[in-house]
């Protein structure tokens, strides 16, 4: 068992600490973010420049978001053997390494490698599971509100690099892209070894929340972290639960991140929309949804989280079904960006709670993870079939249809996931 150091490096700010590591890991989550976004506006680039199709571009984003994904649950189990710093600072380094190596590029399989395979697994080690393993170390109340605001540093990444990005892209070229993104995450390399203890107990404190008098908590020893992810996998999937909140997440990321970040930018330009134009679109979006994810965690701290993701998943397939009907002017997209922003990511919060409350704390991170590589698998499904549907159907308009029918179909799922009255631990 570990025991509480007895060498501590003791914090300013006390219990209140916690919250500058959460505006640590959401600086590093936002970087994750614009990172697994860029594909959106070098998507043109890249064919235009280097000469491939839409289908192959397509398919190095949708391996990068797949394994941005499936990443997810070994990376929660590496954090409980390895530690958390350590994962993180090697994740940063591999993803500049990969993005910066990307410059040199010059046949579809170096895309396919640095953007697909390196770039996946390590901004895959940077997503919702750290932030479930964050929220779970770090705080014992306001969980979900903490959990929306590091929910939302994905719509945040969205909103600081998509806008630049197109901008520098369009004046500079593609290769000024993947240095800009090289260079940032690079940066927040000593940061991270400066400023993120282990666990609150390395800073001399305890959870934030936690009742006064309580002991510091005993954190299990490692385990192996591919046996712990298999096994804490194979229970997982005797329950039923896991299966709703694994289907209804892979819908979430099929409707965001797959199609709409991965597409709208391409989509605007069927409809002769400029690309730092439509980018503005996906900050709005994000801006919105930095407001509407941190709103759901406060929602989800007070009220049912099976009925908000039947609201949110309800919401988000009538705006996808209304989208390519639009007429596309400044007026529908601006309420399509405005609509759908608030809705983004709005479902991580109560997602979290939901799997917090069958599976415990313990396992939570680990089978979050699991169920976040549904929500990948679902992005990384859309990313790939919607451009080969606009390659052979010259539109985007099945594929904006079909995704809104399973979002509507996600919201009636939602409503038979357990009531979370009370802890059901179910797993071992």
């Amino acid at each position: 068992m570990r025991t509480v150091e007895t060498r501590v490096r003791t914090r300013r700010f006390g219990q209140k600490y916690a919250f500058v590591v959460v505006g640590l890991v959401f600086t590093c989550l936002l970087a994750a973010a614009g990172l697994r976004s860029a594909p959106g506006v070098l998507l043109l680039p890249w064919t235009q420049d280097l000469g491939w199709s839409r289908g192959v571009v397509s398919l190095a984003a949708a391996i990068g978001i797949l394994l941005f994904g499936l990443m997810g649950p070994f990376a929660a189990a590496l954090m409980l053997s390895f530690g958390v710093r350590r994962v993180l600072v090697t994740a940063l380094a591999v993803m500049s390494a990969a993005t910066g190596l990307s410059y040199f590029m010059v046949s579809p399989w170096e895309l396919i490698v640095s953007w697909g395979l390196c770039s996946g697994l390590a901004s895959g080690c940077i997503a919702m599971t750290l932030g479930a393993t964050i929220v779970n170390r770090w705080f014992v109340s306001h969980r979900g509100l903490v959990m929306g605001i590091l929910s939302a540093s994905t719509s945040t990444g969205t909103l600081a690099f998509l806008p630049l990005l197109a901008v520098i892209a369009q004046h500079a070229g593609w290769r000024a892209v993947v240095l800009t993104i090289a260079g940032c995450s690079a940066a927040l390399i000593p940061l991270v070894v400066w400023l993120l203890p282990e666990f609150p107990e390395d800073a001399g404190l305890v959870p934030y929340g936690t009742a006064a008098g309580a002991a510091a908590r005993v954190q299990a020893a490692p385990k192996n972290p591919l046996g712990n992810a298999l096994g804490t996998l194979a229970r997982a999937a005797g329950v039923r639960d896991f299966w709703l909140l694994f289907g209804t997440f892979f819908v979430c990321g099929l409707t965001t991140n797959g199609l709409v970040g991965t597409h709208l930018i391409a989509l605007c330009g069927d409809h002769g929309i400029g690309e730092v134009r439509a980018a503005g679109l996906l900050a709005v979006m994000g801006a919105f949804d930095l407001v509407g994810t941190t709103a759901s965690g406060w929602l989800t701290d007070r009220f049912d989280a099976r009925k908000l993701l039947f609201v949110y998943y309800g919401l988000r397939g009538l705006s996808l079904i209304y989208l390519p009907y639009s007429d596309f002017s400044l007026v529908s997209l601006s309420v399509f960006s405005v609509f759908y922003g608030l809705d983004w990511i709005a479902t991580i919060p109560p997602t979290l709670k939901l799997t917090n409350k069958v599976f415990g704390d313990g396992q939570a991170p680990i089978v979050f993870g699991w169920i976040a590589a549904g929500h990948q698998a679902g992005a990384a499904s859309a990313a790939l079939f919607a451009g080969v549907i606009r390659q052979v159907e010259g539109a985007y308009l099945p594929a904006f249809v079909l995704a809104g029918g399973l979002a509507l179909g996600a919201a009636v799922m939602s409503l038979g996931i357990a009531r979370v009255g009370g802890r059901r631990e179910v797993m071992v």
